[in-house]
């Protein structure tokens, strides 16, 4: 992969930043409790290819309406690549994983390494990761660690490594997204999704009969269409711009808000209760938040306060002191 940074990045408008996270924050954080209903009666391996390799279609079709140009071949295989680890690998890790039983917390708790794991890609490719960033990212990972508590940690050996394994195969294919050479948004998102799609419709032909779609319920059908529209056309587009515009830090932190974001929507809509660990670990997020979005501005702050007091004790030392 190139070593230089992404040109693109820490460039955008604040307003696009926020509604970017927003979006990314609030969709992603219902998404696994679409993935559990899609599961109970949709076979994993389609559940996912045919997700994706229609979300793939339509952006490709809404790239040919912008005007944009088919990717070259060049393109097309390093969109292979970004697709073949966040599509293929990571989302049926995730989805064979819940299927395989794993339990909610011990879930929970491993998504909240991917960020750790894109901060050290992009550092060993060269780019900087503020301390602060990784301060951000220890303390929204403990954050999380406190909500997983309230979870499930039962799993199987082959699910918690297929667990372990979806961050690793996430992070992997957010950092190629930030590195290679891709086409004009649309068809980048576009040519990514079809392909980890294709390869997903292969595989899935080989290991699951498609006569097994005709035994999918309505209800899970609902559910895998709320994952096409708003948790792969909505939510995956805003993530991949901001793997494009903002730090890996800041595009990676919705791994440790949205365990809040379900935890708060089980309260609001589910009649769910908190406890205390919630009361510890809702703080600890926030000051995650606040050390990746401004720990450069609060460190820049604090050490002007520090020399102007420096410089005032210095002044006082020099007016008491005895004349020669």
């Amino acid at each position: 992969m190139p070593a230089k940074p992404n040109p693109q990045a820490r460039v955008a408008a604040p307003w696009k930043v926020w509604l970017a996270l927003g979006l990314v924050y609030g969709v992603w954080g219902t998404t696994y409790f679409a993935l559990g209903i899609a599961l109970q009666s949709m076979p994993p391996l389609w559940m996912n290819a045919l997700r994706f390799v229609c979300a793939g279609s339509v952006m490709l079709l809404v790239g040919l309406w912008q005007g944009q140009r088919l990717p070259r071949a060049a393109e097309w295989r390093n969109a292979a690549v970004v697709g073949g680890c966040m599509v293929f690998l990571a989302m049926n890790c995730i989805g064979f994983a819940q299927k395989l039983g794993i339990g909610s917390g011990l879930m929970a708790t491993v998504v909240t390494t991917m960020p750790m794991w894109l901060a050290l890609w992009t550092r060993w490719g060269g780019e900087r990761v503020p301390l602060t960033s990784w301060i951000g990212l220890a303390l929204g990972v403990t954050g999380a660690l406190l909500l997983a508590l309230e979870g499930d940690f039962s799993a199987t050996w082959l699910g918690a490594l297929l667990a372990f394994g979806a961050p690793l195969c996430w992070s992997l294919g957010s950092y190629a997204s930030r590195r290679l050479l891709l086409p004009a948004p649309a068809m980048a998102s576009g040519a990514q999704w079809l392909a980890g799609g294709a390869m997903g419709m292969l595989v899935a032909l080989w290991f699951e009969p498609f006569s097994l779609l005709a035994n999918v319920g309505a209800v899970s059908w609902a559910a895998w269409i709320y994952l096409l529209v708003f948790g792969t056309l909505i939510a995956l587009n805003a993530y991949l711009w901001l793997l494009q515009n903002t730090s890996a830090a800041l595009a990676g932190s919705y791994s440790f808000v949205n365990p809040a974001v379900a935890l708060l929507v089980g309260v609001a809509l589910g009649g769910e209760r908190l406890t205390g660990w919630v009361f510890a670990a809702l703080p600890l997020i926030a000051a995650a938040l606040a050390c990746i979005l401004y720990g450069g501005q609060l460190l820049r702050l604090w050490q002007r306060r520090m020399g102007q007091r420096a410089a005032a004790a210095g002044a006082s030392c020099q007016v008491g002191s005895p004349a020669p």
